[in-house]
């Protein structure tokens, strides 16, 4: 992880079309060089509770997280986790880690047992299982894993926003 430039939080906007709120890291980086995951705070400045700490701004693989959803991906996904004992616990393992790295920053009471993406018993949100699966690192959340294996390369056709001074 490493702290937002202001170049990193102009480019998180042009990903998300406004100002993210509540950015306290860089999580992930595209192989171009754009941020494509920030680390949000579990409480925002105006004290609302934040589950999601892992978010995906790049616009390119979200779009791939959506075809996937619209697919039917999660609906698989949600069947095999309700008949695949080891799954399952791998599954529940990902919601504590969730859980745990976000508890290091803050625990915040309202959200204490929340993580995202339906975890552990649900499959929602491919977006949040990227995001988490990128920001941790492979073998952590096992649906974010077989996400990133199905949306890579997402940056094939160059970068999702042209920092003005290109890196890319």
């Amino acid at each position: 992880m490493e702290a937002p430039t202001p170049a990193d939080l102009d480019i998180v906007a042009a990903q998300l079309g406004r100002r993210p709120r509540g950015t306290r890291a860089i999580a992930h980086r595209c192989p171009c060089g754009n941020p494509d995951v920030v680390e949000t705070a579990p409480r925002l400045d105006d004290g609302t509770p934040f589950p999601t700490m892992y978010y995906l701004t790049c616009p390119h693989a979200t779009a791939a997280c959506s075809r996937l959803e619209s697919a039917g991906v999660m609906r698989d996904m949600q069947q095999r986790l309700s008949t695949d004992p080891e799954l399952a616990a791998r599954y529940a393992a990902a919601h504590q880690d969730y859980l745990d790295r976000r508890r290091a920053i803050d625990d915040v009471p309202e959200i204490h047992d929340v993580s995202a993406g339906g975890m552990p018993d649900r499959v929602k949100c491919l977006h949040v299982h990227l995001g988490h699966a990128l920001a941790a690192g492979r073998g952590v959340n096992p649906f974010g894993d077989e996400v990133r294996d199905a949306v890579e390369p997402w940056w094939a056709d160059g970068p999702c926003v042209r920092p003005e001074r290109d890196e890319c």
